[in-house]
């Protein structure tokens, strides 16, 4: 992978993929600045403390960063088992509102890496509320949308990750023709991070059963570290606007 002398920035860099992510792009030559609310437990060439959820901690975090940045992984999450509006503003505005913080700063040949998941597959079925929330420009103008368009709290998890794929596509184009800056998807299905726990307790025991016969196990967070670092590298300039399934074939048992 071609990822020598660029400068990366990874949120959710202290724990599971995000800390998988800066290992692995630091093993092949790049510069990682990683941001988390939680200290890092590995090595990095930078560190900035931010709250996703919130909008002026995100604005200083953007101040401390360089000039010029090559490549965004947002990988930062809450499960689906956090309170819905911090879900909300953590999975979804405030990774848009960092993310269009980030885009004046990166170069010609940049690379943004949004983490999905499985549980966005079914964003066809909604995908005209998720469009519209798509073209709403703003975080305070998007929690006033969501506000007016409720989401149940049950399904706000996959509400989220729906709803990251779709402004994915829909943004992906845009920046690539005006700033030659491409923007894609990882969708994991069940990885052994930290917050797996809660990810089985959101879909309960019985859906876990039924999806157990369907895998060979979760994923590492090197598997899916491997995929967002090949889409940072240049061996992937050519690709935008896409979401790459990173589960074991578990997408694929649907059919």
């Amino acid at each position: 992978m071609k990822l020598r002398n660029k400068t990366i920035v990874v949120t959710g860099a202290a724990s599971g993929i995000g800390a998988e992510v800066a290992r692995l792009a630091r093993f092949e030559g790049a510069s990682v600045i990683g941001m988390d609310r939680n200290a890092p437990g590995l090595t990095l060439d930078g560190f900035v403390s931010v709250d996703m959820g919130d909008t002026a901690s995100i604005d200083a975090a953007i101040a401390q960063l360089p000039q010029r940045v090559d490549a965004l992984c947002n990988v930062a999450g809450v499960p689906g088992t956090a309170d819905p509006a911090l879900l909300a503003r953590v999975n979804y505005l405030g990774l848009r509102h960092l993310t269009e913080g980030m885009l004046p700063r990166m170069p010609a040949g940049g690379s943004i890496v949004n983490v999905a998941s499985i549980l966005g597959a079914e964003w066809p079925q909604r995908v005209a509320l998720h469009k519209q929330l798509a073209s709403v420009r703003g975080f305070a103008e998007g929690q006033a949308w969501l506000d007016a368009h409720p989401v149940p709290a049950d399904t706000c998890y996959q509400y989220f990750k729906e709803a990251l794929i779709v402004w994915t596509y829909a943004q992906s184009q845009t920046w690539f023709l005006a700033h030659s800056v491409r923007m894609n998807c990882v969708a994991p299905g069940p990885v052994f991070t930290p917050i797996l726990g809660d990810f089985v307790a959101m879909l309960g025991e019985e859906r876990v059963q039924r999806d157990a016969g369907r895998m060979k196990r979760p994923a590492y967070a090197d598997e899916v570290a491997a995929a967002i670092s090949f889409l940072c590298s240049d061996d992937a300039r050519w690709i935008s606007g896409i979401n790459l399934p990173v589960d074991g074939g578990l997408a694929s048992t649907v059919i």
